[in-house]
């Protein structure tokens, strides 16, 4: 696109004595929705001139066969040219602003005598932080089976996910191409949405030589967020367990709910409200509650591995409606002592859930055993009570699994009788000094009290 705020297709082509529609699309904004709009042809000296416009102008040339209808809360103006000619194939531009040369987008007509029919565009709006659902129609039969969705620039298609796995990095995890259905259409899946999501689309079959003939798609991307932010990445350790708490709208009477692994812009389905588990998830995931008036459900996860670490996206289905969302899952491995590798533990935990961002999960907390006895300590406790520590003992003292001999206590415990020996030493020195300075003073007071005798 031209602008992150007006795009449109940029090939058109028409039948003479036919005619063509143009949509241009642009962001929901106040000066957006009052500004002039304008179609105009560029000229061989590379003016545009106007064709027709908001302010009630349209030429004389293309009087009674030009139409231009703005809907300002679509974000979207639709230009209709009618009985065309040949002398209409040129250039053109569909643009918002006092002159023909602010905000526009460039595109090509081309009026033959045999033109195919030409799939209108379709307009599709989503929420910010939300998610939404393309249909894309059955490719031709020799166009191939992979299946691609690519976004309409300068210069072609720009390849955004196809079935073969490729995934845009900005799309990682939140793009989701679905496998045929029997009349050959798919479908694709996004969730995340973000501003910068907003533009012209193109889905179809093949390779992307041959996006000329796919379903146009226009993207809107509203401000308002469809749901609070959530956390987009979680923790779990391996042999433990997690709760996810997945949400949907809760008006949208969704009768199917499911948690899918996502790999590759595909979806693997582990487990779903009617009683589906996957194979090789068996016994250690389920959904544990659902809870249709607060749109909420909850999947557990136990006995974790280190190859459960990925993509994993909640979804809600009601026909053709449907909802996702996504999150990524690290997995941290065991943790050893180094006295005993074979003993450790394991954290039990679920996925955090915070009130102030409304994330999917939540967390439990786990107490760990606690030694603070070191080997000084011990060694000094069994001098204490008359037991042996020499090393010749047969019975050597046992530290518990998490305890650790660091020089601190040693240092402790050295620097605690040097200053005791210390004491020994200067504690009677100061009574010694006490006792000599009473002494003077008061053989002195006598001296005195004789020398007043006299």
């Amino acid at each position: 696109p031209a602008s992150s705020t007006l795009y449109g297709p940029r090939f058109l082509t028409g039948a003479v004595g036919g005619s063509v529609t143009h949509q241009c699309f642009y962001s929901i904004t106040p000066a957006n929705k009052h500004d002039r709009k304008f179609w105009c042809k560029r000229a061989r000296d590379g003016i545009c001139y106007t064709i027709i416009s908001t302010t009630n102008f349209i030429s004389k040339e293309h009087m009674g066969r030009v139409f231009l209808e703005d809907v300002p809360q679509n974000g979207t103006f639709m230009v209709t040219m009618t009985q065309l000619k040949m002398s209409d194939t040129g250039t053109y531009r569909c643009g918002i602003g006092p002159t023909n040369r602010d905000l526009y987008v460039n595109l090509n007509l081309t009026v033959s005598t045999d033109v195919g029919t030409l799939r209108p565009t379709e307009l599709l709006f989503g929420e910010l932080r939300g998610s939404v659902t393309v249909s894309c129609p059955p490719g031709g039969s020799r166009g191939g089976t992979r299946r691609l969705w690519c976004r309409v620039g300068r210069s072609g298609c720009v390849l955004i996910a196809d079935s073969d796995g490729y995934v845009r990095k900005s799309y990682e995890g939140r793009i989701y191409i679905t496998p045929q259905e029997s009349s050959g259409a798919f479908k694709v899946l996004i969730n995340d949405l973000r501003p910068e999501d907003a533009g012209l689309y193109k889905c179809g079959m093949g390779s992307p030589v041959d996006w000329d003939s796919w379903q146009a798609v226009a993207l809107q991307v509203t401000a308002v967020p469809a749901q609070p932010r959530r956390a987009k990445f979680v923790h779990g350790r391996v042999g433990g367990s997690l709760t996810l708490r997945c949400q949907h709208n809760p008006a949208g009477s969704y009768t199917t709910k499911y948690l899918c692994r996502w790999q590759d812009a595909g979806c693997s389905l582990l487990v779903d409200a009617d009683g589906f588990v996957h194979e090789s998830y068996k016994g250690r995931i389920w959904i544990s509650s659902t809870e249709p008036d607060n749109g909420t459900y909850t999947v557990v996860m136990s006995h974790l591995r280190e190859e459960d670490a990925g993509w994993y996206w909640c979804g809600a289905r009601n026909g053709h409606a449907e909802h996702t969302t996504s999150v990524k899952l690290h997995i941290e491995k065991e943790t050893f002592t180094s006295q005993n590798p074979e003993m450790h533990s394991s954290l039990n935990l679920t996925l955090p859930l915070s009130s102030a961002s409304n994330s999917m999960v939540t967390q439990r907390s786990t107490t760990w055993p606690s030694y603070t006895l070191g080997l000084t300590h011990t060694t000094k406790l069994a001098r204490s009570m008359g037991t042996s520590t020499d090393n010749t003992s047969p019975h050597p003292p046992v530290l518990p699994p998490s305890t650790f001999v660091t020089s601190h206590s040693d240092t402790y415990s050295e620097s605690s009788s040097h200053e005791f020996s210390l004491l020994l030493v200067v504690v009677p020195a100061l009574v010694l000094l006490i006792f000599i300075i009473t002494t003077v003073l008061v053989l002195t007071k006598i001296k005195l009290r004789k020398g007043m005798g006299k």
